[in-house]
């Protein structure tokens, strides 16, 4: 299969500039170790899924860098953490950057070792699934930042071969790429792998029938707010089960918690977290919805479609190498004015630089109205802030001024 060149090439290349060590993160399967053996096609690659090489470094791990010297790819770094240690050891007594490249798909286990030994030594990147940028061969390197100049310069690039609904249902992990592997066997698989491995690595599950079940009622939920309650009640199992299960999937990259817009001045605001599965494919996987088709028409059809949208925003800012943590909130509240006041509403993302927020609206519709924007006058409160460019991300097929300050634009402008 033809390798697909990744965005975050050129921010791994950056962090060799700055770090004796670079971390890639991420979920399984999403390319870590294709990427680094891509980039450092001549450094020596060690993993850790090898049984022989990890009781051998575990019995003894002060040898493993008298027996393998650096530069070096390791491979599954969070299986093995005592050698955190010599690692920190081996960036010390190196006067080199980009000694030593680590990937692992345990993100918290990660950053508690990274934080313990290699702080200031190392830098940290997030590998996500294949982004559209990358499916169309589009070549902007940029986070979403929906300056007005942005929306003007973008020239997107459209799949010409494949609906996007088709990409939607597929997913994004690069081995489904391949039109031979079957979609069905190969979530089977991917879920199955990451009970029996990722999971019961950090914690055990008793009972795998009953994570199964929580991990569809979480899918059925995604792109909707963190209601642990209503998960635990489907899945029978209790509440504080339900968090710490919900703290797996964010621990191992398979959900990320969008979390709620933060300022004194909006009081009526809601805190909870929105919930958003990383993959859609793996969405339509554990709901079910078997073809493309079936999500495009489904119940959950406008739940994928943001769920799609807010993960190649996230991706856009993570490929160059930004947290985007530090960037993507959303809200939803009692905060509006006059008559609208007893009324919640919502902001489906808001993107903040430089002291101004974009608000943004994600619709399923190819209708794209004004009237959808009527939210976004709450950020106008907000103290030191500006109200930057309103965006609708929708199906209609180019980018539509609905105004001087708001624009509808389809995904691939993301």
């Amino acid at each position: 299969m033809k390798y697909i060149d990744r965005h975050i090439e050129d921010a791994i290349k950056k962090g060799d500039r700055s770090f004796k060590a670079i971390l890639v993160t991420g979920a399984r399967q999403t390319g870590k170790s294709t990427l680094l053996k891509h980039i450092y096609s001549d450094m020596p690659y060690r993993t850790f899924d090898d049984p022989v090489l990890l009781r051998e470094t575990k019995r003894e791990p002060g040898l493993f860098f008298i027996n393998n010297r650096p530069p070096l790819i390791l491979d599954e770094i969070q299986y093995i953490t005592e050698l955190f240690p010599y690692i920190k050891i081996e960036c010390d007594n190196s006067a080199e950057k980009g000694i030593i490249h680590l990937t692992g798909s345990q993100h918290f286990r990660l950053m508690k070792n990274v934080s313990e030994s290699l702080a200031g030594r190392i830098g940290i990147l997030e590998l996500s699934g294949l982004s559209l940028r990358e499916l169309n061969n589009d070549s902007l390197h940029l986070p979403f930042i929906p300056r007005r100049d942005f929306i003007l310069d973008r020239k997107p690039v459209f799949s010409k071969k494949r609906d996007l609904w088709d990409i939607i249902h597929r997913g994004s992990y690069p081995a489904l790429l391949d039109e031979d592997t079957d979609w069905e066997m190969f979530y089977g698989s991917y879920v199955s792998t990451y009970i029996d491995r990722d999971i019961n690595d950090l914690t055990r599950i008793k009972d795998k029938l009953k994570f199964s079940v929580f991990l569809t009622a979480a899918a059925a939920r995604t792109g909707s707010m963190l209601n642990f309650s209503s998960i635990a009640e489907q899945a029978e199992i209790s509440v504080a089960t339900a968090k710490e299960w919900v703290s797996l999937l964010e621990a191992s990259g398979i959900v990320y918690l969008l979390q709620p817009y933060s300022n004194s001045v909006l009081k009526r605001a809601i805190k909870t977290p929105k919930l958003y599965f990383r993959d859609t494919g793996l969405v339509c996987y554990l709901t079910r919805h078997q073809t493309a088709a079936t999500a495009a028409n489904g119940a959950m059809s406008g739940a994928l479609f943001e769920t799609f949208v807010v993960s190649e925003i996230l991706k856009s800012f993570s490929n160059c190498g930004m947290d985007y943590r530090m960037y993507v909130t959303y809200y939803r509240g009692k905060d509006k004015s006059g008559a609208d006041r007893s009324k919640e509403s919502e902001i489906d993302l808001m993107i903040e630089s430089d002291g101004t927020i974009y608000p943004i609206e994600v619709k399923l519709s190819a209708n794209p109205k004004l009237s959808m924007t009527n939210t976004f006058d709450i950020i106008d409160r907000i103290p030191g802030k500006k109200r930057g460019t309103g965006v609708i991300i929708c199906r209609y097929p180019k980018a539509l001024w609905l105004n001087e300050h708001t624009v509808s634009i389809p995904p691939e402008y993301i």
